[in-house]
């Protein structure tokens, strides 16, 4: 199939490779033409001479095509897929230190929370001049898939302001499923080991999900296995892995206090309430070392910056390695390639999506992006209504929406007012800060990222002034809680 696939962000380290691969792996799918396209010639070559070697090692007729120039990339394309990271680390850095000196302390930053809220600030810009180029040059019809975070945040912008149909894109519900399937599996064979008389080696196909709320509060409301729902007994089940009572504290508290599981890890989850990272003492009580994912204070800056190092590094070798076999049992689990897959071939997919809500999710409003299961095929992408979350569940989700819709509006009218809003009703700033301190933390994190903030230019300017006659409120000078070399 003669299909045009630009991917904007292209010289990301991991999801370049993954999604071509994924994509490629389609036989019907071989004679696609790839854009890749980045800002950064550096990376982006790298990642170019690694696809075309890999499509060359696979004899495909796909054509790689590597550009700087977006509206070239986007230019006839039936789909646009965003993996970018808009200030790369550099800003990144700025969105967790800056937090740090005024008690807040995130260990991802880039969904909620002060940095997640800034990280909007950069993206939406872009996100609406990517959508002008997609509405001017690409083939009409076309999809636009949203990877990058703030997901909502980005998603929501595209959809009404950009005007381009546009779908957001995770594997936090994958991961969760599996933990489930374990949980699960251990139950069903308590006492028996793998290959014994009886043992049940149950998978994800076995266990059926419902998945709802919103990109990175996504909750398990319904758990099938021989036509029983074990909602009730996960707390039971995940007792039983090793070692997950120390690394997924935060998450088991969350499905002790609520009653359903969420998606995201227990770092992640963590900076999303008000609960866990407010006093710096108890920060440590709720993380595990043993991996960034578990609660480190800027565990995923300093991942990042070392895959950076590590992909730099390395690209050379591995451009002398054996190319890898696309084969179909490699596939990853992004729901990306199978989306398209579906659409194209026709294959039917069942996965989940970040959309509009419009009444899908009905005790959440209409105008948010909520993260439910959809059903695609040739007809389309079709969203079920999944009807109420319960209450708990919904109230988690409906502050941070408040959260979302703030910091869009921000970002699309460059307003400081709504921004200092979006960071006093986010639930974690607001349990750590007073209103002058986060009045302060947002001007300071304005004039730090000024370059990435075309919309606010008017108004870094009078921030600088506030910051040079107002007394120094972001005073701490700690590293973090539980923040590693």
């Amino acid at each position: 199939m003669a299909i045009k696939i630009a991917i904007i962000g292209a010289g990301s380290v991991g999801f370049s490779r993954t999604l071509t691969r994924d994509i490629l792996s389609v036989p019907e799918l071989s004679g696609t033409t790839l854009a890749l396209m980045d800002i950064n010639q550096k990376y982006l070559g790298l990642i170019d001479k690694l696809v075309r070697r890999d499509v060359r090692a696979n004899k495909l007729k796909t054509k790689v095509v590597s550009t700087m120039n977006r509206r070239e990339a986007v230019r006839n394309a039936d789909y646009v897929i965003n993996v970018t990271r808009i200030g790369g680390l550099k800003a990144f850095e700025f969105d967790i230190d800056i937090p740090l000196k005024y008690g807040v302390d995130q260990c991802v930053g880039d969904t909620l929370c002060a940095g997640g809220i800034m990280y909007g600030q950069r993206n939406i810009p872009q996100i609406l001049a990517f959508c002008k180029d997609i509405r001017e040059v690409a083939k009409p019809g076309v999809l636009f898939m949203n990877y990058a975070n703030p997901n909502a945040m980005n998603t929501w912008a595209a959809n009404e302001y950009g005007c381009v149909p546009t779908i957001g894109l995770c594997h936090g519900v994958q991961g969760g499923h599996h933990q489930i399937t374990e949980a699960i599996k251990l139950l069903v064979n308590k006492g028996k080991k793998p290959g014994s008389r009886g043992y049940k080696n149950i998978t994800t196909k076995d266990v059926d999900i419902i998945c709802a709320g919103i990109n990175h509060q996504t909750w398990y409301v319904q758990v099938l296995y021989d036509r029983k729902d074990w909602t009730d007994r996960l707390l039971e089940g995940f007792a039983l892995i090793p070692g997950f009572n120390k690394e997924e504290k935060v998450r088991l508290d969350i499905l002790r206090r609520f009653g359903y599981y969420s998606t995201e890890s227990n770092g992640h989850l963590s900076e999303y309430v008000p609960w866990y990272r407010k006093r710096p003492k108890e920060i440590a009580k709720w993380s595990d070392m043993g991996a960034w994912i578990n609660g480190e204070t800027g565990g995923y800056l300093r991942v990042c910056r070392e895959e950076r190092k590590w992909f730099v590094k390395e690209a050379p070798r591995m451009l002398k390695e054996t190319p890898p076999v696309y084969d179909a049992k490699d596939r990853s689990l992004e729901h990306g390639s199978w989306i398209i897959e579906a659409l194209e071939v026709g294959r039917p997919y069942r996965g989940h999506a970040n959309v509009v809500n419009s009444g899908c999710i009905t005790n959440l409003p209409d105008d948010a992006i909520v993260e439910v299961p959809c059903y695609v095929d040739r007809n389309g992408i079709n969203i079920p209504q999944v009807g109420d979350l319960p209450l708990g569940c919904a109230a988690v989700c409906s502050a941070s929406i408040s959260v979302q819709r703030l910091a869009v509006e921000a970002a699309v009218h460059g307003d400081v007012e709504l921004l200092k809003q979006a960071m006093m009703m986010d639930p974690l700033v607001g349990a750590v800060c007073n209103p002058p301190e986060i009045s302060q933390l947002a001007d300071e994190m304005l004039v730090a990222q000024a370059e990435w903030l075309p919309q606010y230019r008017n108004e870094i300017p009078k921030a600088r002034k506030r910051l040079a006659s107002e007394k120094r409120l972001g005073v701490s000078k700690s590293k973090g809680a539980t923040r590693k070399k």
